[in-house]
């Protein structure tokens, strides 16, 4: 009977991943489609000079946004910049978490199996347990 549910269950998260992974795809196919429309309704709009329209009871309105990013090889140079020039509230500095939970499972080896003291309350180490699912070998 556990075997049973046990088994059932390994289906059907195997089946959830499977449509979770068709579903991330699909958003990355709509996100495409939305960019090359908004592009080619853009371009149209702009061409006619139509600032702004309504159909079926939307408001479609062209805006334009200025970005800006670093230059490529330059971040480092710009943080410094920013910083220097009392724009440091802008810079966030991350650690990605994977790279975070390996590094202190790497200390915690080094280190008879504890969080080293100079870590200790400002890492919250846990244990996730969860399932792999993987093709297996024929």
């Amino acid at each position: 009977m556990q075997t049973q549910n046990m088994y059932e269950l390994a289906e059907h998260l195997k089946q959830l991943r499977e449509e979770k992974k068709n579903a991330e795809q699909r958003l990355k196919e709509m996100n495409a489609e939305i960019e090359q429309a908004d592009y080619q309704l853009s371009m149209l709009m702009a061409e006619t000079e139509t600032q702004n329209f309504t159909r079926a009871g939307t408001m479609f309105a062209l805006t334009t946004k200025t970005r800006a990013s670093a230059m490529a090889g330059r971040k480092d140079e710009l943080y410094a910049a920013l910083k220097e020039n009392g724009y440091g509230d802008l810079v966030y500095e991350t650690v990605n978490a994977n790279s975070l939970s390996a590094f202190v499972k790497e200390q915690i080896a080094e280190n008879q199996d504890t969080v080293p003291e100079w870590l200790s309350g400002l890492v919250h180490v846990y244990e996730q347990t969860s399932v792999s699912v993987r093709q297996s070998a024929k």
